[in-house]
């Protein structure tokens, strides 16, 4: 497939004439003439002096580390040179406070530098580790093809990672592979298409959308956060349906909003990230998320996600990673639950489900930067439970929080589901009953259903969560940490 040159990528996701080089000429290494003259031939093919390219750009107006390879320099392979450019492109958009957007392709480490070249590898990852550690936007393109050294090291660590569409993808080449292994591997594995659907990359890209996906990313990982002035909360003394069944018959409409539904009418702009893949996150969707008004890292339970809409073991371990990446991008997290339940399997009781849950339930209790959660339909059980920790919630109208499915609980209790509406009169699953028990912050009305209003409805649910947003980034964070443990402590 076609490769694509530094020159042409950089051209495509910067503003028009303004990279501007960073790039000094490093004395070559002590070589062989052998190699010196391939050096000397490989910079007279490409028209560039090695294989990383490094500088500064406007994107969409705002100053940005560039860090691209070029294949046709000796396959972009990575040597003392190119690594030690890396490592100063990533020292100085620490120091100079800017974004980075890298874009490597590779075949690997240059194996005529021997060893030494393959060490390098240890101080660009360190570079990369220092640079991630500053909160700062990295934003990374796979070409094709990218393998070996630069994928294992800086082409991994992303916060957000596109590839071009059918891009050779491994941390070795096929044909290393199989020399090494003496059988190839199936023609799929290593192409970026296989590995977005998996959720090893977040998305893959043409050229043309990249420069739109690029500025995106950056928008939103970039400070501050959060506005200072939104939509005053409406002043109605709306507290939820009077019936805690009617609730749930709410939420059993296939027609009623969802998290998708939410995103597509408010979200200026929504990056998924890995655990969009049905395949490895059951019902879980995370991605970076710019709603006008707020920026965050969500983490959401999708009713409209098939084939499985249950909490699954992989689902919990997205929703660590989200919150986890938050934390370094210095990003408030929005939790959004609508549940069923979470999975009953042998493979989930043998894959340490339920420790899953306790420990994404204390990833959330710890977390560092500002949480709300939404009850936004369904709350049911444990699953629930694994992304409502935060400190503020928001409750929708018909929206609920039973500890077991209720028609369950009916058949443990009475042998039959049709106590399932006793139960739910019985338990304090309404808004109303949430709220007076000191979980629930906000009840966002419903006009009079959401079912029936999708887009205020939505209008709502995320003017309430910019209202509580703005009173949590303002809250020093020892303050904000030590409230969120007296809010549950107190419960009783």
């Amino acid at each position: 497939m076609a490769k694509i040159g530094a020159a042409e990528l950089i051209a495509s996701v910067s503003d028009p004439d303004t990279f501007r080089t960073w790039d000094t000429l490093l004395p070559d290494p002590e070589v062989d003439d052998d190699y010196r003259e391939r050096l000397a031939a490989a910079r007279a093919k490409s028209g560039v002096d090695e294989s990383i390219i490094t500088g500064e750009a406007l994107v969409n107006g705002a100053r940005t580390c560039i860090v691209v390879g070029e294949f046709s320099f000796l396959g972009g392979t990575i040597g003392r040179v190119s690594s030690e450019r890396i490592v100063r492109a990533f020292e100085r958009a620490r120091e100079q406070g800017l974004p980075i957007f890298a874009s490597p392709t590779s075949g690997g480490t240059r194996v005529q530098e021997g060893t030494l070249a393959f060490l390098h590898l240890l101080k660009i990852s360190r570079a990369v580790a220092a640079f991630r550690s500053s909160g700062l936007a990295y934003v990374v393109h796979l070409r094709h093809p990218t393998t070996g050294g630069p994928l294992v090291s800086w082409g991994s660590l992303g916060h957000v990672t596109f590839a071009q569409p059918g891009a050779l993808v491994g941390m070795l080449g096929p044909r290393v592979g199989e020399v090494l292994t003496g059988s190839a591997l199936p023609a799929d594995t290593q192409r970026a298409d296989n590995l977005t659907r998996i959720g090893v990359i977040d998305a893959v890209v043409d050229l043309p959308d990249l420069r739109g996906r690029v500025q995106a990313a950056l928008n939103i990982i970039n400070p501050p956060p959060v506005t200072t002035s939104s939509t005053p909360l409406p002043t109605d003394a709306h507290d939820g349906v009077e019936r805690a069944w009617a609730a749930v018959q709410a939420t059993d409409n296939p027609n009623r909003p969802g998290l998708q539904q939410v995103l597509d009418y408010r979200a200026k702009s929504f990056i998924p990230l890995w655990a969009t893949a049905t395949s490895i996150s059951g019902n879980v969707v995370v991605g970076l998320a710019d709603f006008g008004g707020f920026r965050c890292v969500v983490v959401g339970q999708d009713r409209g996600k098939s084939p499985a809409q249950v909490t699954t073991i992989a689902g919990l371990n997205a929703t660590r990673r989200a919150v986890d990446l938050a934390q370094k991008l210095d990003l408030p997290v929005v939790t959004f639950i609508d549940t069923p339940g979470v999975e009953i399997s042998r493979a989930a009781e043998e894959g340490g489900i339920a420790g899953g849950i306790a420990h994404t339930v204390e990833t959330l209790v710890q977390a560092r930067v500002p949480v709300v959660s939404v009850i936004l339909g369904a709350g049911t059980g444990v699953s629930a439970l694994t992304l409502l920790p935060g400190d503020r919630t928001v409750c929708a109208g018909r929206g609920w929080l039973a500890p077991l499915p209720l028609a369950g609980a009916s058949e443990i209790l009475f042998q039959d589901p049709q106590h399932a509406p006793e139960l739910a009169a019985k338990q304090g699953i309404r808004p109303r009953d949430l709220r007076s028990a000191g979980l629930v912050d906000t009840i966002v009305a419903e006009h009079p259903d959401a079912a029936a209003e999708p887009e205020a409805f939505s209008h709502r649910i995320t003017t309430a969560i910019h209202h509580h947003l703005i009173e949590l980034v303002a809250m020093p964070e020892t303050q904000r940490l030590r409230t969120r443990w007296q809010r549950f402590r107190a419960m009783m």
